[in-house]
């Protein structure tokens, strides 16, 4: 009830802004006026308040973000994220270079050929020399732009080392959930037909290199090595945003996206370097996918090399912790199954003999 009162409310006023300009309108017709009546004093007023709004505008926006640049500046923690910031501030600097000439050229002529008794425009079909300066120009400036970020982004891109680290962000409506290879440092497959209530994965428990993986609520990664992070989504689209690595990707659905960089301060470093016990990198999502848009964080952990193996040896395998899905595995691979997920092989069997006697007797 509510937001039809307040959507009739605003047709109202349009409504009433609407009549008083045809009225307007139609009373200037009824007095005839003419193009000399038309301009009075007020226009150099407005002249002037013009040059004022540039004075004050321009200047508020060079003093806020001087004062506060230390509040949306954050602290870099990858190799690449130096050289991502490089080409933004160049970026930045060519942008507000460009918007602050305009800026003065527009409102000083708004000043200066403001009317005046007597002044006739001059006509000035064209200019080859500045319609060459207003197109090579930007278009050499767009190019170096252009292309020095094609280099960052094919080297963010491009295929990982043998040694890097692989793990796999998945997003959701509106949640993160991350899988991590075991030993064999490989992620299985995975088919979206298998995605279920459990198997949030889908993983694929014919290929056995999926039996070892392990699932985390949290993002865990080394410092110092690089990190190869695969990316999807299960619904609709997300982004995936690290914004201390200066990591941003999206995460689409049916396509998979990767991206690689190597971090270089773990949390205890960044919390030194802050002076704030309480800090926490985060992963967030930056692509309105929903309602719980807002809501939608994983905290994420920079270890040192040696904790995180320590972590990581810890993790229980995604198959340990599901056992019902051995009889997903092909009876082949069973025992390999159980083996690389750590289920004693003794208690396996026995387990999946209940699981058959237990469908034989509900038969």
């Amino acid at each position: 009830m509510t937001t039809l009162i307040v959507v009739l409310g605003v047709a109202l006023v349009l409504v009433i802004l609407y009549l008083i300009f045809k009225i307007s309108n139609l009373v200037s017709v009824a007095k005839a006026k003419t193009s000399d009546d038309e301009v009075d004093s007020s226009n150099g007023v407005h002249a002037l308040l013009f040059i004022l709004f540039m004075v004050f505008g321009l200047g508020g926006f060079f003093w806020y973000s001087y004062a506060h640049f230390d509040s949306y500046t954050l602290p870099i923690a990858s190799e690449h994220g130096a050289w991502t910031d490089t080409l933004f501030w160049i970026t930045m600097a060519v942008t507000v270079v460009a918007f602050t000439i305009i800026s003065i050229i527009k409102f000083v002529f708004l000043y200066q050929y403001q009317h005046k008794e007597g002044r006739k425009a001059k006509f000035y079909p064209d200019n080859h020399y500045l319609e060459l300066a207003w197109t090579i120009i930007p278009a050499l400036v767009l190019a170096l732009l252009v292309f020095t970020g094609l280099r960052a982004w094919n080297d963010i891109t491009s295929p990982a080392s043998e040694n890097a680290e692989v793990v796999e962000v998945i997003a959701q409506q509106f949640a993160w959930t991350v899988r991590y290879p075991g030993k064999d440092n490989v992620l299985g497959d995975y088919h979206y037909q298998k995605i279920d209530a459990i198997n949030e994965f889908g993983l694929d428990l014919s290929d056995n290199k999926s039996f070892d993986d392990f699932k985390s609520l949290e993002l865990h990664i080394p410092k110092g090595k690089e990190v190869l992070m695969k990316i999807r989504a299960k619904d609709v689209l997300h982004s995936v945003f690290l914004p201390h690595f200066r990591v941003k990707m999206d995460a689409v659905p049916g396509m998979p996206t990767q991206f690689k960089f190597i971090a270089t301060k773990t949390t205890s470093e960044m919390r030194d370097e802050l002076g704030n016990p309480e800090f926490n990198y985060e992963l967030a999502c930056t692509e309105i996918c929903g309602k719980g848009h807002f809501s939608m964080k994983m905290s994420v952990v920079v270890d040192t090399p040696e904790d995180f193996e320590k972590w990581k040896t810890g993790q229980e395998a995604w198959l340990k912790q599901n056992p019902d899905y051995l009889k997903n595995v092909p009876a082949g691979l069973r025992e390999s199954a159980m083996i690389k997920a750590g289920i004693s092989v003794e208690s396996g069997v026995t387990y999946l003999e209940g699981v058959k006697a237990a469908a034989v007797g509900s038969n």
